[in-house]
């Protein structure tokens, strides 16, 4: 069974670099074609992507985010990472990671609050 879960600090702040991690059980972030995207939702704007990683380890941004937010990851353990730079108040959001691959191969994290106050 496939499961990711995020972890992170709960609290950041304005301009600070956020930093989160999803951890993949159950299956290798490089197997087989596969990507690993970072999501976040807020009430007011619904799901926003962010990024991905592919299983070959290539790197696709949110033209929005790009000049701020990048993708990382360990293989050795099984995670990739998001960092977002000088992030704002507007910020605050529920952040999700995502593996999805063909055939509906499809999971999701379980999601983290992450508030971004000073």
């Amino acid at each position: 069974q496939v499961q990711l879960w995020e972890s992170g600090p709960g609290l950041v702040k304005p301009p600070q670099t956020l930093s989160l991690t999803c951890t993949v059980s159950g299956d290798s972030i490089t197997s087989s074609v596969k990507t690993c995207s970072w999501i976040r939702q807020s009430p007011g704007k619904g799901l926003e992507w962010m990024g991905a990683i592919a299983y070959d380890g290539s790197t696709h941004y949110s033209p929005s985010l790009k000049s701020r937010f990048s993708i990382s990851r360990d293989t050795s353990k099984n995670q990739f990472s998001l960092h977002l730079s000088s992030v704002t108040q507007a910020e605050t959001d529920i952040y999700l990671c995502a593996a999805s691959g063909p055939g509906g191969y499809n999971y999701w994290g379980q999601g983290t609050q992450v508030n971004v106050s000073s």
